[in-house]
């Protein structure tokens, strides 16, 4: 299932609006098929890997990281209806999908044929499919928040200089976390100040470029969109998957309306003392009131800067 959510990754964000899934099909102890959710949704990642298992997925076990779907499309048949049809004894899915039109119905079809059905989440599944389960569940992106800080917490020099805090390996890092969203938010005096153009630039992942993002109560400039408030997220279209990069106001506007999922704070090894906070003010009213929020989740090397990833424990 850690393999299957690991192909999913590779879905993610083209596969936009359908989820990234991942599917391995393996027979006498032998992988003969694999596949992810393909750009645009289709073929879903079930379809991809019965094409490459073949005859061989009779009798088969499929590890799936979501229910296979269950409604019928123009765009083809159902992944329930595909896999029942092809004979596999067993499958192993991870999340119960929460879209009304599978919802359990997948697994149904695939029971009612005779298909012994075991579900298997895991925390790997669950980050695989985040965007996916938030829409449904909160109604509204998954959101990432990143910080490039110093070791004493300043995101910038008290002028404002900030380029570079830290070092290419973990700039290089924040594009593969661009490539993997849907859109990028970043706030009004982050565009007026450093006029960002919050594109990906690894080589071969140029065109995974997010839609940018602006939280202001104005326009948008030309070619960006504009929130107004972090609630506006909730009516962000086709977004699964949110990333916000700064600054300071952005950032605590989105901890203040508690619509921050995942932290990443990349930690360069220096200090600046005096310069600016790299969060402002978001409304914690007691120390107290600060723990118990965020699980440690990684710490991760980066040249010579070190990356925090968190989780908000809700």
């Amino acid at each position: 299932m850690a393999a299957a959510a690991a192909l999913a990754e590779r879905a993610r964000p083209l596969s936009s609006p359908n989820p990234g899934v991942g599917a391995i099909i393996i027979k006498d102890g032998i992988v003969v098929g694999r596949g992810w959710t393909q750009p645009g949704g289709r073929p879903h990642a079930e379809a991809m890997a019965l094409e490459e298992a073949g005859e061989a997925v009779r009798d088969a076990t499929a590890y799936v990281t979501l229910e296979p779907c269950a409604h019928q499309s123009t765009r083809g048949p159902s992944c329930a209806s595909l896999l029942a049809a092809s004979g596999p004894k067993r499958l192993v899915y991870g999340a119960r999908d929460p879209d009304p039109r599978t919802a359990g119905t997948g697994i149904k079809i695939l029971a009612d044929a005779g298909v012994a059905c075991v579900q298997i989440d895991s925390e790997a599944i669950q980050q695989s499919l985040a965007g996916h389960l938030m829409q449904f569940r909160e109604g509204r992106p998954h959101v990432t928040l990143k910080l490039a800080m110093s070791l004493d917490g300043c995101i910038a020099m008290a002028n404002g200089e900030s380029r570079w805090i830290t070092g290419d390996a973990a700039r290089a890092h924040t594009h593969r976390e661009r490539a993997r969203a849907d859109a990028i938010l970043v706030g009004g005096e982050t565009v007026r100040s450093d006029d960002p153009q919050l594109n990906v630039r690894l080589s071969g992942l140029e065109n995974r470029s997010p839609h940018r993002l602006v939280l202001t109560h104005g326009n948008a400039p030309d070619g960006w969109g504009a929130v107004h408030s972090p609630e506006d997220v909730r009516r962000l279209t086709g977004i699964g998957y949110l990333f916000i990069e700064g600054g300071a106001g952005a950032a605590g506007a989105f901890l203040q309306a508690d619509l921050v999922d995942r932290l990443l704070i990349y930690r360069a090894p220096i200090l600046i003392g005096g310069g600016r906070a790299g969060v402002s003010d978001f409304g914690l009213d007691s120390l107290r009131a600060a723990h118990g929020r965020w699980r440690s989740d990684a710490h991760i090397r980066l040249g010579e800067d070190t990356l925090e990833i968190y989780t908000r424990t809700r």
